[in-house]
């Protein structure tokens, strides 16, 4: 998998996620790894890492993927449409599926950051972040 498809995504990822307000911070977002998976055929796995500086709230999206979240430092929010918000702390897990909006997703914190690792297991060539319906 090319380093530039990579990119390609996560730039993706960054413009779609940007904050609601002008004022609050947007999410950085840094690819690790994208893998096809030739014993599934037509899915490719895509990991990246999401950093949220202090204040960071990201627009509603969706994925078409199945999304699993570990977060790693900090305190985040997450929420997806018709289900409740819930806050992730460090070691704690969040999980969404190929047709789930995501309607939440923000730092818990105004004065620390926060991090977590998304692995998204989607579709090969379909972009790892879509605009919600």
């Amino acid at each position: 998998m090319s380093y530039v498809r990579i990119l390609a995504a996560a730039l993706l990822l960054a413009c779609i996620t940007q904050p609601v307000r002008a004022s609050d911070p947007q999410p950085i977002v840094s690819p690790l790894m994208m893998k096809d998976l030739p014993d599934v055929p037509g899915k490719e796995v895509l990991m990246l890492v999401v950093d949220y500086p202090p204040g960071a709230v990201e627009h509603i999206h969706r994925h078409d993927a199945h999304a699993f979240v570990y977060v790693l430092e900090g305190s985040v929010i997450m929420g997806l449409r018709g289900g409740k918000e819930v806050t992730l702390k460090p070691g704690q897990t969040f999980y969404e599926g190929p047709t789930d909006v995501h309607t939440v997703g923000r730092n818990a914190s105004k004065t620390q950051p926060a991090k977590f690792v998304v692995v998204l297991l989607k579709k090969e060539g379909v972009d790892a972040v879509l605009p919600a319906e």
